[in-house]
């Protein structure tokens, strides 16, 4: 039953993100490896938007290690653990609760045991800054620990890359690159050289933006049309000043008249967004609010269609509603 309902969610959170989001491109497919323990190690932008898209756009159906603030509630503590989120307790969660831990990468044990999949987002924290920051020890610690425990076990590091055109807007680009994967083949004394091969590895595939003079840099980039999803061509114009191909943002004049005709919308994400502490969570509340709010518009749309008094308008309005969202996605680009 938990397999069923989690497919059918992904199925559900798939199709949103498609219609979220003008296109979304997954890379490197042939490298994800089959009948092997595989611990993906991905960077982290969007918050919530990251495991959700990895979480669809492959057939891996991972875990997730998350914060463990979330789970202080015993519901959502249920839910979360039934859509396959597991906690992990951090300094700023207190000194005495690290301990905790040990229960999270004793549980990520049993399912890399079935050749399963955990993916941890191993910069720690989430940035809208167009780099790779430092690499925590966490998947080298769940790696050699699952040896450890099942020595018959070849776990290997899958490292992915997402990529924003735009973090916090809809209607932008999305691009997931999964490497080459990286076997845990070395003593568990020299973690330290796994580290340094992960974060290599993702140096190499990671848009990369120089902390120095950076909001200059992101304003050239997309002041020449530079595909900002594409590492080569984000390194071409940085190094040589050339731009293979110019990629086109869509008109502001397209999300407005988006907002116009799915205006219930928009004015929940006016409620909510002067709430949002954490900017780097827009594109999440966004998305959410159209994945539990929009069905509920459109039905209302279409019960004005059958009961209401004048079924012309109304057919005419959700037309446009439904177009308006097409449009968004500015498919000509």
């Amino acid at each position: 039953m938990k397999n069923l309902f989690n497919a059918f969610l992904r199925l559900l959170v798939k199709i949103a993100l498609h219609l979220y989001f003008k296109k979304i491109t997954v890379s490197g497919r042939r490298n994800i490896p089959k009948n092997v323990p595989i611990i993906l190690v991905a960077n982290h932008q969007n918050a919530l938007i990251d495991p959700l898209l990895l979480a669809t756009h492959t057939s891996l159906r991972p875990w997730f290690l998350t914060r463990a603030s979330v789970f202080k509630n015993p519901i959502a503590a249920k839910i979360l653990h039934f859509i396959r989120m597991l906690p992990v307790y951090r300094v700023r969660d207190g000194f005495s609760t690290i301990q905790q831990n040990q229960k999270t990468f004793d549980a990520t044990f049993e399912v890399l045991k079935a050749n399963g999949t955990v993916i941890i987002f191993a910069e720690g924290s989430h940035s809208l800054v167009r780099n790779l920051r430092p690499l925590s020890k966490g998947f080298t610690r769940m790696a050699f620990g699952l040896k450890e425990k099942y020595p018959e076990s070849n776990p290997v590091i899958l490292p992915v890359t997402l990529e924003f055109s735009a973090h916090q807007r809809t209607g932008s680009r999305v691009r997931i690159n999964f490497g080459e994967p990286i076997p845990v083949d070395i003593p568990h004394s020299q973690s330290g050289k796994l580290t340094k091969a992960v974060e290599n590895k993702l140096k190499e595939m990671i848009v990369s933006i120089p902390d120095e003079n950076y909001e200059e840099k992101l304003a050239q980039l997309l002041e020449a049309q530079v595909d900002i999803t594409d590492h080569q061509a984000v390194n071409q114009f940085l190094n040589q000043k050339k731009v293979s191909r110019h990629i086109s943002e869509p008109s502001s004049l397209r999300n407005k008249v988006m907002k116009i005709f799915n205006f219930p919308l928009y004015w929940a994400w006016l409620w909510i967004s002067p709430k949002i502490e954490d900017r780097v969570f827009e594109a999440t509340f966004k998305f959410l609010i159209g994945f539990f709010l929009g069905p509920i518009w459109y039905f209302l749309l279409i019960l004005l269609l059958l009961e209401g008094p004048f079924p012309e308008w109304t057919l005419t309005f959700l037309l446009m509603a439904v177009i308006s969202i097409l449009w968004n996605k500015n498919p000509q680009q």
